[in-house]
């Protein structure tokens, strides 16, 4: 891996680094099968990823002829990476043994360990022999939607495929290590003014607000609508109100500290509620929520932009939904895409039936879906929202700060990138983007 890494760092060629052999081992993130049962009997938030990831050299796979290895040079932490270090809601290896019996190629992925991570940015080293469209030092980032197209169900919308995965949580040879092993149709062009880190942390969670709010299979935003973004701050969220604004619409941001609402008006955000400051108890206890607090987030929302919204951007599940389906407007529309705080969720369904709102349900995003969001960050038009860089060898650290929330935007990983700042190959691009709005949140971070 010395010797890919410095002809990587020296802009070798496609030629040259086909031609350096390729290492029997390399470094990855794992847990281990045998350690599943680790954190039994302890609540969520007791559960450490610092004690379950490890940091280690595994073998490496052998290549199908639909995928590519890449080095990666930087990779970045998602919720999927936090839950499968603590083993929740169920330990992943069920994932990759079904995987394994679907035939040769699917076997490998049935080990004892999983190699995990959801993004990555990096250079193509090798493609398998069915490969038309990369080659050998092509810089590419990559997306997470992992699925077979040779199944007919995969060919209108691949989200809708029956054996769809997402890569590095359902499948294993993640984005977390120093080679990832991907499908060819996983790959995209990385950003050229932006750095390994920065190019890493978009392809998950801006591929999915893009298909929330922009794709015509989520609830896409026209010119004047009134969107309320939950965790408008965090890795989601932060795309989500970029595509509002870029759609003509009125993002209204809801965030947990009046740090966080500073930084989202300077992304251009100008409605933002800091819950923390409003002291909104959506639950009075375990089993009964407050529609009373409902009404008032609403109040405060007509207060902020005039009216009810017109789409809820709601991804924290439990704590939040019963809030947001009453506040959406007569008609309106709840898409979401997670529940971090609990999945088994409750509303009040006279709220939904009698005003005729709908609830879309929407996950990660079809090859199309995130080659355009990706499109975005390539022409400056959406910008990466990296708080934070850990080392590969902290990665135990970066998803503790994750799982615990005590992070904005995106934290990202280097894996093989020996410096932060490299890979930047249009500094003029960068210029027109502006350097003061690419590092906003590392900014805002300290």
């Amino acid at each position: 891996m010395t010797e890919i890494l410095q002809a990587v760092v020296e802009g070798a060629g496609g030629e040259e680094l086909a031609g350096l052999p390729m290492p029997d081992a390399y470094r990855a993130a794992f847990v281990r099968r045998d350690e599943v049962g680790m954190f039994e009997g302890l609540a969520s938030d007791a559960k450490d990823p610092r004690k379950s990831l490890h940091v280690g050299e595994v073998a490496l796979p052998k290549l199908a002829p639909d995928e590519a290895y890449v080095a990666v040079m930087a990779s970045a932490i998602n919720f999927n990476t936090v839950w499968t270090s603590i083993f929740e809601p169920l330990p992943t290896f069920g994932f990759l043994d079904r995987l394994g019996k679907e035939g040769e190629w699917g076997a490998r992925h049935a080990l004892d360990y999983h190699v995990v991570g959801s993004d990555a940015s990096g250079v193509v080293l090798r493609t398998g022999s069915l490969v038309r469209n990369w080659k050998p030092g092509d810089r590419v980032t990559v997306h997470c939607n992992y699925v077979d197209d040779q199944d007919p169900t995969a060919h209108d919308d691949s989200m809708l495929a029956l054996n769809q995965r997402i890569w590095g949580f359902e499948s294993n040879f993640g984005g977390l290590a120093d080679v990832a092993v991907v499908k060819a149709n996983q790959l995209m062009p990385k950003p050229t003014h932006l750095s390994w880190e920065e190019a890493a942390v978009n392809a998950l969670c801006n591929s999915t607000a893009y298909r929330m709010l922009v794709s015509r299979n989520g609830a896409p935003v026209t010119q004047g609508d009134r969107v309320l973004v939950w965790g408008a701050s965090g890795g989601l969220g932060s795309f989500a109100v970029q595509y509002v604004l870029n759609a003509g619409g009125i993002p209204i941001g809801v965030v947990s500290s009046a740090a966080k609402a500073e930084l989202l008006n300077d992304l251009g955000v100008e409605a933002v509620i800091d819950r923390s400051a409003a002291g909104y108890r959506f639950w009075k206890d375990e089993h009964t929520q407050d529609e009373s607090e409902w009404r008032r987030l609403g109040k405060d929302i007509r207060g902020l932009v005039g009216e009810d919204p017109d789409i809820v951007f709601e991804h924290p599940g439990r704590q939040t939904m019963g809030a947001s389906v009453f506040v959406a407007k007569r008609a309106g529309t709840i898409v979401t895409c997670a529940a971090t705080s609990g999945y088994m969720i409750e509303y009040d369904n006279r709220h939904l039936w009698m005003r005729l709102k709908t609830i879309k349900g929407s996950h990660f995003a079809n090859y199309r879906e995130a080659w355009d969001a990706n499109r975005q960050v390539c022409e400056g038009k959406i910008v990466p929202p990296l708080s934070a860089v850990f080392d590969l060898t902290e990665v135990g650290d970066a998803a503790f700060e994750v799982h615990h929330n005590r992070h904005e935007g995106k934290i990202g990983v280097r894996c093989l990138a020996p410096a932060e700042g490299l890979g930047i190959d249009d500094p003029e691009l960068r210029a027109e983007v502006g350097e003061e709005r690419i590092t906003l949140f590392r900014r805002h971070d300290g």
